[in-house]
């Protein structure tokens, strides 16, 4: 057995925990904190309880300019805020997005490139500013991975920012930040965990470790998506979800996603289509597509979300695994086929040109796609 396995983050997790910012910010002798949020998260009063947890004594600053599937020119806009801010200690509280930004802006401040420039794996030379991230979601598992995803609008593509400098130091999860998900939220954000965790497993880089990770995710995940997404006041569904969340993220920093994450991300680059309806959405097509190459991953997925006969062909039991995803999706009101989010039908053609250029999600997929697959999997998934 031979693995490698890198996760330096301290998680803090459970109810309540967000008052044991003031202790972090102590520890990393911050005298100047920047929170980096949303609107939304502002209006909704959340920035406000987090600012409340910060000691008096230490200055702080609230950047609310955050927008869904950033692009570069906002990042580089709140990079320069921090630059001439003289900020020692950066905040991401939000979903994807607000901490993806906090990650980059972080590196950003300590290494002299433009963003564009440290696009890739291993690009970013210097460690970043320390950060503490809060999600506010139960979805993206950003909290606890090394990767950024930003929008290049030239391109019209998703592209990815891969460094161990992009670790959080600290990571505070507390579920109760995360009851005023409206619905559909809570919906987009609980698929993308489980297709984080699914994916995972699935990986051509699996490890043992992200294995248990990836397993437990599902389970649990499958078995709390539809409570929270029924009752978002329902304190246990919401703290399993999140618990499940970080899970998946766990799993995926280390084992990698693959094409269900490449064939979305022309979807949110090209249409802005939500990150999470774009995986959800593409996730069972994708699957029927990868049965082949991995029948008894996905049995085991189907076991631990209890929906699979164990006596029956392996071949069943991974439809079953399938169809159980299917099922939970369409539960929780997800979108399910393409022409649901109105994207035409004439532009799969330039879809699938988009996603083979995903490379770096596509080796970790365990069946080798081409093209003219991957138009075959976008042309199913558009509808009838």
């Amino acid at each position: 057995m031979n693995f490698n396995w890198f996760s330096p983050i301290n998680v803090i997790f459970g109810i309540g925990k967000i008052r044991q910012m003031a202790n972090e910010v102590k520890k990393f002798k911050a005298r100047k904190v920047f929170i980096i949020t949303d609107p939304g998260l502002k209006e909704a009063g959340l920035a406000d309880t987090v600012m409340k947890c910060i000691p008096k004594d230490v200055g702080c600053e609230v950047y609310t300019d955050v927008i869904p599937e950033p692009p570069m020119e906002s990042i580089e806009a709140c990079a320069n805020k921090v630059k001439s801010g003289n900020f020692d200690l950066l905040i991401g509280l939000g979903g994807g997005s607000a901490i993806d930004v906090t990650k980059l802006v972080s590196v950003m401040a300590n290494n002299h490139k433009p963003l564009v420039e440290l696009c890739g794996v291993d690009m970013v030379e210097n460690p970043g500013l320390p950060t503490v991230m809060v999600p506010t979601t139960a979805g993206t598992g950003s909290e606890v991975t090394p990767i950024a995803i930003i929008t290049n609008e030239n391109e019209h593509l998703k592209v990815g920012i891969v460094s161990r400098h992009l670790f959080a130091r600290t990571a505070i999860c507390d579920p109760e930040l995360t009851m005023s998900m409206p619905p559909h939220i809570t919906s987009a954000t609980g698929m993308d965990a489980l297709t984080h965790a699914v994916e995972a497993y699935i990986s051509v880089n699996a490890t043992p470790v992200s294995d248990v990770l990836a397993l437990e995710a599902v389970g649990v995940i499958h078995s709390y998506l539809r409570k929270a997404f029924a009752n978002g006041e329902d304190k246990e569904a919401r703290e399993k979800m999140l618990y499940g969340s970080l899970l998946a993220g766990m799993a995926f920093a280390n084992a990698g996603v693959g094409a269900v994450h490449a064939l979305a991300y022309p979807l949110g680059g090209e249409y802005k289509i939500a990150h999470g309806v774009s995986n959800a959405l593409l996730l069972p097509y994708v699957l029927d597509t990868n049965m082949i190459a991995c029948l008894e991953r996905l049995a085991d997925l189907g076991k631990v979300m209890a929906v699979t006969d164990t006596d029956a062909p392996l071949q069943q039991q991974a439809e079953q695994a399938v169809a159980a995803i299917k099922s939970l999706s369409s539960d929780v009101e997800i979108p399910t086929c393409l022409k649901e989010v109105n994207i035409p039908a004439g532009a799969l053609t330039g879809l699938a040109e988009s996603a083979i250029k995903v490379k770096r999600l596509l080796a970790n997929n365990p069946r080798k796609l081409s093209q003219e697959k991957i138009l075959d999997i976008y042309t199913k998934a558009y509808g009838s």
